[in-house]
């Protein structure tokens, strides 16, 4: 901080100053706390669906293998199709001001031979098993992706809020309390100074 002049109007602007960086210290702190109160439930289910995206993923590639080698490429290929168009609500939640997004409504991914629009016979258990297993997949991603999206949110403003509490706590509110104490001083110094000046007057007119 810029040096100021040890004058009491400085001095009174300072505290009125500090008593500010005090006040928002302390609603940052509120915030951070309230911010990790919504986040810490959420690292669990967060590092579970994780989880369950490597097992669904693993599932869905070794039902994928199978079915490559059983039907090979074009068969595979071929029960992806009819296309489907899907859809989700987003939602937004606010904590302390931070918007979270939020997937609400997921679409059902899973789908029997009909809605696939093919047979049961040239399918086979291999293709179906694998459909089910990508299927299954997408919708653990997309639930996943819900969590990710939530916990995203509120990390980085968690970060971010206390950045800015550490830049008050650290820097700033020690800066103003050192500028106070040094205009103090000075008024002080001033003051002592000017009683002595008067005496000396004073003993010189006796």
């Amino acid at each position: 901080m810029s040096a100021a002049a040890p004058i009491r109007a400085e001095l009174l602007r300072s505290r009125r100053l500090l008593a500010r960086v005090e006040r928002g210290a302390a609603l940052l702190r509120r915030k951070r706390e309230a911010l990790v109160r919504e986040l810490f439930p959420l690292a669990r289910p967060a590092a579970q669906a994780r989880r369950e995206i490597a097992d669904a993923a693993m599932a869905a590639y070794r039902a994928e293998l199978e079915a490559l080698a059983i039907h090979g490429e074009g068969g595979v290929a071929a029960t992806a199709w009819p296309p489907r168009a899907l859809s989700a609500e987003v939602t937004i939640q606010r904590v302390w001001g931070v918007a979270a997004p939020r997937l609400e409504q997921l679409p059902d991914f899973d789908r029997g031979l009909a809605a696939r629009a093919t047979a049961p016979g040239p399918t086979g258990p291999a293709l179906f098993e694998a459909a089910n297993r990508f299927e299954r997949l997408a919708e653990v991603l997309v639930d996943a992706a819900s969590r990710e999206l939530h916990v995203r949110s509120l990390g980085e403003a968690l970060a971010r809020t206390s950045r800015q509490l550490q830049t008050l706590e650290q820097r700033v509110a020690p800066g103003l309390r050192a500028r106070i104490a040094a205009i103090a001083t000075a008024l002080d110094e001033r003051e002592r100074e000017e009683h002595a000046r008067l005496r000396r007057i004073r003993a010189t007119r006796r």
